[in-house]
């Protein structure tokens, strides 16, 4: 990585006591790189900030149309969702639609981050399966897309026709080849790309006006499941819902793993990418709410704003003893961003 800017800050009482430093990049559906931190020609793997990406195909192969697909599932097309009830319900529910089974994803399982459905897979006599995996929605919308293509039960192969469409999605929107791929925590590859090419795929899924009437309606309408069901794409407590809801859904966002963040910010045409180098979820989630300060569309008067800007750090007697805060250098004391 090129050299990293410092972007978040803990303070315990008086004393600075750690830092986390990034890589930011804005940029317009033009593709012009309007403001930067650190290096923002920087490779990243996007991980879960490009399910949106990811989800293109579904809606312009014709599969989501062929199949019903209403809003609810295309949000959990992009979701990284807790494993609540509301998740897993309308996933197995989906499944049943299409006459498939928890056995056909290929994500694997683990325990919801949900506290209450947790407890009762713990207490109960049931063990968590596939759709708890926080990834079972964009698999789900995998497995649609394949059944629509006609394509082999192993649908997270490289050389398979989803992926294919995946990686040429992500390449296209962002304007450059991806410099590789891995394999993400739900088993499905994950293409590198740099992180302005991150932000500009994000500004024209922003405004995909002159992407062509296929794209154009798929980007819209992936946006609207997003902001119309944020506790869909996350959860109750979750970044990515709070803020969605603060922002009255003027805003897509969404988080990933190893520090990354994306915004889509629709009445500006702008996307937002940053990556936090040391992986900390607590820095990206208090530089991306920073950001979306200083471009207007988050209110810092809002408690929920308040949150994740500047974070109270509690100790195990709940006593206040200090903060999670961006730094001077990103906020600017909120200070608008030249978007000219």
């Amino acid at each position: 990585m090129g050299q990293s800017e410092i972007v978040a800050e803990v303070w315990r009482g008086a004393y600075l006591e750690c830092v986390h430093r990034g890589h930011i990049a804005i940029c317009n559906t033009n593709g012009d790189l309007l403001a930067g931190w650190g290096d923002p020609t920087v490779g990243v793997l996007p991980r879960s900030s490009c399910k949106m990406l990811q989800a293109l195909p579904l809606i312009e192969s014709g599969a989501a149309k062929r199949f019903g697909l209403g809003s609810e599932q295309l949000a959990l097309s992009c979701a990284s969702h807790k494993g609540a009830f509301i998740h897993t319900k309308r996933v197995s529910a989906w499944l049943d639609n299409l006459e498939l089974s928890e056995k056909d994803l290929r994500c694997g399982g683990h325990m919801p981050t949900d506290e209450e459905a947790a407890k009762e897979l713990i207490c109960g006599d049931h063990c968590f399966d596939q759709t708890h995996n926080n990834c079972s929605g964009k698999h789900t919308g995998f497995l649609t897309l394949n059944k629509h293509l006609g394509g082999g039960p192993e649908y997270l192969e490289i050389d398979h026709p989803v992926q294919i469409a995946a990686k040429a999605a992500i390449e296209d929107m962002a304007g450059e080849d991806s410099t590789g791929y891995a394999i993400d925590g739900c088993s499905a590859p994950n293409f590198g790309i740099t992180l302005a090419g991150f932000a500009r795929a994000l500004a024209r899924m922003a405004d995909p006006s002159g992407l062509g009437p296929v794209r154009e309606d798929a980007a819209r309408t992936l946006i609207a499941a997003m902001t119309k069901h944020p506790e869909l794409v996350a959860g109750e407590g979750r970044a990515c819902t709070e803020l969605m809801r603060a922002m009255d859904g003027k805003v897509a966002i969404k988080t990933g793993a190893e520090g990354v963040f994306a915004a889509i910010i629709t009445e500006l045409g702008l996307g937002v990418a940053l990556k936090i180098e040391d992986g900390a979820t607590r820095a990206s989630e208090c530089a991306i709410t920073a950001l979306l300060v200083r471009l207007g569309v988050a209110d810092p008067a809002h408690p929920i704003v308040q949150k994740y800007l500047f974070r109270d750090q509690r100790n195990c007697n709940d006593f206040s003893v200090g903060s999670i805060r961006p730094s001077n250098v990103v906020y600017r004391d909120g200070e608008s961003i030249n978007r000219s």
